[in-house]
Parts: C-alpha cells; sequence; structure tokens
C-alpha cells in the first residue's frame, strides 16, 4: 500500500512534475535565520552611529589631531611616567562607579615644549575613542579675553551671547582642558580668579574631571591663581605631574656652532 508520500511523488510523475522538493526548512530555522541577520544589521548601524558620535565628539573638543600617544616621544623619565599615569586615568574609565564617585584633576607643569599639551590631548582622544567622553580644549588666556570683552554692551559682533554659550559649555563638558594658565601672569586678577574659582567649583559638584596646563611651578601657581580658586583645585582628587626633560620643539635661533659656521661669502664687502 503506497504511503501519502509516495502518492505525491506519482502525481508529481504524472504531471510531469519532476523536481518537487523532498525537504523544507522549518519556521524555527526560518525565524533563527531573520533573526540573526536582523542583529547584525543592528550592530552594523550602532557601529555607525558609534563612528558618528566620535567624529563629532573630536569635531567639537578642538584638540590637535597630531596629539595622539603614537606620535609622543618617550625621551626622559618625566615623561614615561607622565604616560603611565595617563593611561592608569583612562583605565579608570571603565568603571562607571568611579567616574561618578568625585571630580578629578591632573596638574602637568613645567617648562615650554616639554609635552604637556600633548599628552593631555593624546588622553582626551582615547576617552573619545573609548568612552565617547565629551572633551574640550581651551587656553585660559583666550577664555578671559573672550569674558573681557563680552561686557562691551556697545558691540554688535555678539560676544556677549557667544561668552556665554562657552562658558555654559566649560560647566557641562565631561573632561575641560585648561592651557596656557597664567601664562605671562605671575596673578590674575581678582574678578577673572572669582571666575576661574566658581568654575572649577560648579563643575566639583557636577563630577566632571579637569586638566590644567601650565608654565609655573606649583607655589608659583598657587600666587597666580589666588588663595580662593587654588581652594578649589585642592578639592578635586588631583593628580601632579611635573614635565622636565628637553624641548621637542624644534629651534628657530641656530646653535652658536652654526652661527660661528662661515660660507665664504660675506655681504657688502668693500675691496
Amino acid at each position: 500500500m503506497q504511503s501519502l508520500k509516495d502518492r505525491i511523488e506519482q502525481l508529481g510523475k504524472t504531471l510531469g512534475k519532476q523536481n518537487i522538493p523532498k525537504s523544507y526548512t522549518d519556521y524555527k530555522t526560518v525565524r533563527l535565520e531573520h533573526e540573526a541577520l536582523a542583529n547584525r544589521d543592528v550592530r552594523q548601524l550602532q557601529k555607525e552611529g558609534k563612528r558618528s558620535r566620535i567624529q563629532t565628539l573630536h569635531g567639537r573638543s578642538d584638540l590637535n589631531p597630531k596629539w595622539t600617544f603614537d606620535n609622543l616621544i618617550e625621551d626622559s623619565e618625566d615623561v614615561k611616567e607622565a604616560i603611565s599615569i595617563a593611561h592608569s586615568f583612562i583605565a579608570a574609565h571603565e568603571d562607571t562607579a568611579w567616574r561618578k564617585s568625585g571630580s578629578h584633576m591632573m596638574i602637568f607643569y613645567g617648562d615650554y615644549g616639554r609635552g604637556k599639551s600633548h599628552t593631555a590631548g593624546a588622553i582626551a582622544h582615547e576617552l573619545i575613542n573609548q568612552y565617547e567622553i565629551t572633551v574640550l580644549y581651551r587656553q585660559l588666556s583666550t577664555l578671559l579675553e573672550m569674558r573681557f570683552f563680552s561686557y562691551d554692551y556697545s558691540a554688535t559682533d555678539n560676544v556677549g551671547e557667544k561668552f556665554r554659550e562657552i562658558n555654559q559649555e566649560l560647566l557641562d563638558v565631561d573632561l575641560l582642558i585648561l592651557d596656557e594658565v597664567c601664562v605671562n601672569e605671575s596673578s590674575l586678577k581678582k574678578n577673572a580668579q572669582s571666575w576661574l574659582g566658581n568654575l572649577l567649583r560648579q563643575r566639583l559638584a557636577h563630577n566632571k574631571n579637569c586638566i590644567l596646563i601650565t608654565n609655573h611651578n606649583l607655589a608659583q601657581l598657587e600666587q597666580a591663581l589666588g588663595s580662593y580658586c587654588f581652594e578649589s583645585i585642592k578639592e578635586y582628587d588631583t593628580y601632579k605631574v611635573r614635565f622636565e626633560g628637553p624641548s621637542r620643539r624644534k629651534e628657530i635661533i641656530p646653535s652658536q656652532v652654526e652661527t660661528q659656521r662661515t660660507t665664504g661669502y660675506q655681504p657688502n664687502q668693500v675691496k
């Protein structure tokens, strides 16, 4: 006696349909295949979205794109120590509880061209890439100039409104890098000390992190910032990093040996 399957195959042959499939894919397998494809598409969209967000964060940070660890010259012990501290600071961001536990401040101090800004920028780039941390790099002197001109109520360039917008960014951003702190200044004016002190205190209250970069030593920095502002810094969990290695910047003024070298040609010779 023929089974139902045999009868269907016999009917197919009779009707000239020789290629009737002998197997089929069940619903569960089809569903799993579609879910896998859907998850793949979602992961791709998430990856593209993250890439777009990171590009936006880099664009708004105002960081020098060359300030990376790959470009940082490790030619002295102070730079090596700074890089070690920097990597520890970056790795700590993996712990969300640490991020919310308090405010952290790194003070990079030392002479010009020692790698302070470069190291701070490298930290910022890594935090953006790994954790999508919002970063803002600003020179303090530029902010103080803009703040001064914001009081010109007769100005037509909206500098007051621009400064208020920037001031809000200074408060909101996750990591604020202030460079050239008190550059060429033995003491900030009292109103500037108060403004900076208030800014740091408000960031402290909202668990926001800072990096201060200065050419002063710590005693000179305290004198330049004033007691009120420096007391704000003391409230942070503070890491102090001194840069004292050789300058990495190219020389413009020739060395003594080069200036003594003659070429055989001397202009304005009178014979």
